[in-house]
C-alpha cells in the first residue's frame, strides 16, 4: 500500500517556495539543488514538482510530459556537471530510496545524483 503524500514535507515546502534553496536546474516539472549534507564532491537532489511519494508512485501516476521533463532535467544536470563517463574516467551514481527499509527519509520522490570523485561501495 502506498503511503499518503505529506504536503508538509521539506521538498513540498521547497517547491512552494517556503524553504529557499539555490536551484541549479529547473523546468516545468522538476527542480534540482545541492544536498545540504553531501555524500560526494557533487551531490545533487532532483525532485519532481508533482506530489509523488517514491519512484513507483511517480511512474504509475505521472503523465508522459512529466516523465519526459524529469528525464530531460536529469540529462541536463549530468551534462551541466560534466558527469558523463568518458575514456574510463568520470561517471556518476543515481540513488532513489523507496520505503523504510531503504532509508527513505523524505516521502517525496527524489534522485540523489552523486559524482565528481571516485565513489566507494554502493552500501
Amino acid at each position: 500500500m502506498m503511503k499518503h503524500y505529506d504536503e508538509n514535507n521539506v521538498f513540498a515546502k521547497i517547491i512552494a517556495g517556503h524553504i529557499p534553496v539555490n536551484i541549479i536546474f529547473e523546468n516545468d516539472v522538476a527542480m534540482a539543488f545541492y544536498d545540504i549534507s553531501p555524500k560526494a564532491k557533487i551531490h545533487i537532489l532532483l525532485i519532481p514538482k508533482g506530489y509523488y511519494v517514491n519512484v513507483q508512485d511517480f511512474y504509475s501516476r505521472a503523465d508522459a510530459s512529466e516523465i519526459n521533463g524529469f528525464h530531460d532535467a536529469l540529462l541536463n544536470i549530468i551534462a551541466q556537471h560534466n558527469l558523463s563517463p568518458a575514456d574510463n574516467t568520470g561517471g556518476f551514481r543515481i540513488i532513489s530510496n523507496a520505503g523504510p527499509d531503504s532509508g527513505q527519509e523524505v516521502l517525496h520522490y527524489h534522485l540523489h545524483i552523486l559524482g565528481g570523485e571516485r565513489l566507494g561501495d554502493l552500501i
